[in-house]
C-alpha cells in the first residue's frame, strides 16, 4: 500500500505540469466536454487524453461519457484534500512528522 507522502508525491507531480494546472482551472469553472478543453491548448487530443488519464489516476477529476464525447469535473473531494496536505505538510500540527510516534501512522 502507498503511504501518505508517496500517494501526495504522485498528486503533487501530477499538478507540476503547466498543461495540467490549466486543465484544472478550466475545470474550476464546472464541468467540460474534452473539445470544449481542447479549444485552450495546442495540442491534439491524444495528448489532452494523456493529461486527463495523469489527473484521473491522482483522483483530481473523474470523466463520464455521453455518446462519443467524454466529459470532465473536479473531484472536490480530493481537491480539497490536496490543500490540507500540503497545510499539513508546511505548517505544524498534530500529524507533523517531527513527532516520531506519529510518522507511522501518515
Amino acid at each position: 500500500m502507498e503511504n501518505y507522502y508517496e500517494v501526495t508525491a504522485k498528486t503533487f507531480k501530477a499538478l507540476s505540469d503547466s498543461n495540467r494546472l490549466k486543465i484544472i482551472d478550466l475545470l474550476s469553472c464546472g464541468e467540460k466536454c474534452a473539445c470544449e478543453i481542447l479549444n485552450y491548448f495546442e495540442f491534439t487530443q491524444p495528448t489532452l487524453s494523456h493529461h486527463m488519464k495523469v489527473l484521473i489516476e491522482c483522483g483530481l477529476i473523474s470523466s463520464r461519457k455521453e455518446g462519443t464525447w467524454n466529459y470532465y469535473r473536479l473531484n472536490s473531494k480530493n481537491t480539497n484534500k490536496v490543500i490540507l496536505s500540503l497545510m499539513n505538510i508546511v505548517l505544524e500540527t498534530d500529524q507533523c512528522v517531527c513527532d516520531n510516534n506519529k510518522i507511522d501512522k501518515l
